[in-house]
């Protein structure tokens, strides 16, 4: 009985033994495919490849990896689209004999800034002149989903859809009745007639001036989306503006029926169903019987067949990739931050790289802390006397901090569309000794000078203390004047002029010096290369991005994963809590807040469309 137990017990640990090798084998033999991509990918001949764009368009991914999603057992859909990637894989589709139609399925984009969309829009244009058909489908379109389906040949929309336009605004929550009921003390300091990123803490409504500078670089953006929709969709120049002023009365004329008002007004080609949608672009490439739809291979899948050929260029001839996007704050990047010491560690990898002879800077940024943004400058600094060319590309935004860091490149491109400027510097320290005194807390003690326990929240600011702060972001602004007049060859008394903290639409900036050129990644990815003296086709753009341990980089999936299953808490939504918001927003910022000095130069220039609350 002995030996046959301890048989048994041999058999159950030896299995067991096999079950771990094998759990561990499979675990390494993912790792290693989700870091290669996948599986090996054959592309087929005549099939459309499909551009499905999910969650936010970002210029750099926060998680690259979709084998984290899986390891979590997320099934919800990626909350991020890389743009590089998909522009990549169109781009590459256009050349490509195999491809032979571009499908934009464009449902589940979300969140997108309008010069992003043109730069994929434009690598679409460039598939549609190959005399390929671009075929766009969606069950509604908002407004910046229809732009990139206006640059399609065939635009359908489903029976139950709408194309819901409605325009450009930007609207806030002001808390100073609130603040005052609790008795905390917002102290402000700035410098600037237009720097109104503090204005929500000091007043109950947006300020005229701020109405000004706003409604100006809306009616550059605005005008531009109308301007390119109507051209693609070959419209009346008022077209846009005719469908938004007679959506209620054409609803009702059409029985409250949507997609036909939309068809009426030529902004889609054919109302249809999904099926009926796929047996038309089967037409053109031919019907998959195993997956019920048309022949087809989608953006990602693409781009892992086509990798070795994409990269097959001389690897001692690179331009380097750096990314700057969300708010610029002290130490290192998190999932939705840019951290200081991160962006100038990735440059100095740039500059300390014998293979990379030029960078590209792609920034996305509204700004943040000025300790940080100047340490990322700095490190640009040191790359151009390396005799590395630095080019600036400007996204959606490039604006205070963002245009700090990229006032010192050779070459800043941006688009029409691009917001940029708010050159201005503001202090914000709030003080909570009025609200501690009603619960009977009071602060008393002794200091062996003036200024021991200074800048303490629990107590009023002295004068001396606000002098301060006001001197410091005197000559932060000073600082920031000067280092745009010597980064753009501008004179101060110029720079002067245009800053005090004013927004500007890439359109204007331009107009003004601050940025050189219009274009996206492209145009500023062969500038980078012919001031590298590259022959064109003969380098490949290297991407750094912070090398993250991987048990953070499941953590941070983990805290983007719980941040989205808010939607399950109790049964509500976040977004059905339209109330919770900006309280959610707001915290957000502060949370970004953490420059050693208490000093910004941030913009709260974001563009939604109107009637959001943002």
């Amino acid at each position: 009985m002995a030996r046959v137990l301890g048989w048994l017990w041999h058999l159950v640990t030896g299995l067991y033994r096999l079950v771990v090798v094998l759990v561990l084998v499979a675990v390494l033999a993912l790792l290693w495919l989700s870091w290669r991509g996948g599986l090996p990918v054959h592309v087929d001949q005549n099939v459309a490849l499909v551009v499905h764009p999910q969650g936010t368009l970002v210029d750099q991914p926060s998680v690259g990896s979709r084998f984290l999603l899986r390891l979590i057992g997320s099934q919800k859909p990626a909350q991020q689209t890389d743009l590089l990637s998909l522009r990549r894989a169109v781009q590459a589709a256009a050349d490509d004999e195999r491809i032979g139609a571009l499908v934009l399925d464009l449902d589940d984009m979300g969140n997108a800034g309008l010069p992003q969309l043109q730069e994929l829009a434009a690598s679409v244009d460039r598939f549609r002149k190959t005399g390929k058909p671009v075929y766009a489908y969606g069950e509604s379109y908002d407004q910046y989903q229809y732009f990139l389906a206006a640059h399609a040949n065939h635009i359908a929309l489903d029976p139950m859809g709408t194309v819901f336009l409605q325009g450009l605004g930007v609207y806030g929550n002001y808390f100073k009745d609130a603040l005052d009921k609790l008795g905390v003390q917002v102290n402000v300091f700035r410098v600037g007639q237009y720097k109104s990123a503090v204005e929500p803490f000091l007043r109950n409504d947006m300020s005229p001036a701020a109405k000004l500078e706003n409604r100006a670089w809306l009616g550059d953006l605005w005008s531009s989306y109308q301007a390119q929709v109507t051209a693609n969709r070959k419209l009346p120049a008022n077209a846009i503006g005719n469908y938004i002023d007679g959506f209620s009365a054409g609803l009702v004329a059409a029985g409250g029926n949507a997609a036909e008002y939309a068809l009426k007004s030529k902004l889609v080609d054919a109302i249809q169903t999904r099926d009926a949608f796929r047996k038309g672009v089967a037409a053109k490439v031919g019907m998959d019987n195993a997956i019920g739809s048309f022949r087809q291979i989608s953006a990602l899948a693409y781009l892992r067949a086509n990798h070795d050929a994409i990269d097959r260029v001389d690897r001692r001839n690179r331009v380097g990739l750096v990314v700057v996007q969300g708010d610029i704050v002290d130490g290192d990047s998190s999932l939705d931050s840019a951290g200081g010491d991160t962006i100038a560690a990735l440059l100095d990898q740039v500059r300390q790289d014998a293979s990379v002879s030029a960078l590209v800077l792609r920034v996305n940024s509204p700004g943040g802390s000025v300790s940080a943004a100047e340490k990322i400058r700095r490190a640009v600094l040191r790359l151009k006397a390396a005799g590395k060319p630095v080019v600036v590309s400007m996204s959606t935004l490039a604006a205070s901090g963002g245009y700090w860091i990229s006032m010192d490149a050779d070459h800043i491109y941006a688009e029409p569309t691009t917001i940029t400027g708010s050159i201005g510097i503001f202090g914000l320290l709030p003080t909570i000794d009025q609200p501690l005194n009603k619960l009977g807390i009071h602060v008393d003690g002794v200091g062996t000078t003036p200024l021991a326990g200074a800048f303490s929240i629990e107590r009023p600011l002295t004068q001396p203390e606000r002098d301060i702060m006001q001197s410091q972001v005197n000559f932060g602004y000073q600082e920031f004047t000067e280092g745009v007049a010597k980064g753009r060859g501008l004179p101060l008394a110029t720079v002067q002029q245009i800053a005090q903290g004013r927004v500007w639409s890439g359109q204007e900036a331009k107009k003004l010096g601050l940025v050189d050129a219009f274009g996206g990644l492209d145009a500023a990815e062969a500038e980078a290369a012919k001031l590298a003296k590259f022959e064109p086709g003969s380098y490949r753009l290297k991407l750094f991005v912070p090398q993250r341990e991987f048990l953070q980089r499941v953590l941070g999936q983990l805290s983007v994963s719980a941040h989205a299953g808010l939607s399950g808490w109790a049964g509500l939504s976040i977004a059905d809590m339209q109330w919770l918001q900006p309280v959610v927003h707001t915290a957000h910022l502060l949370r970004h807040f953490n420059d050693p000095k208490g000093e910004y130069a941030y913009c709260f220039c974001t563009p939604a469309v109107a009637a959001t609350v943002h």
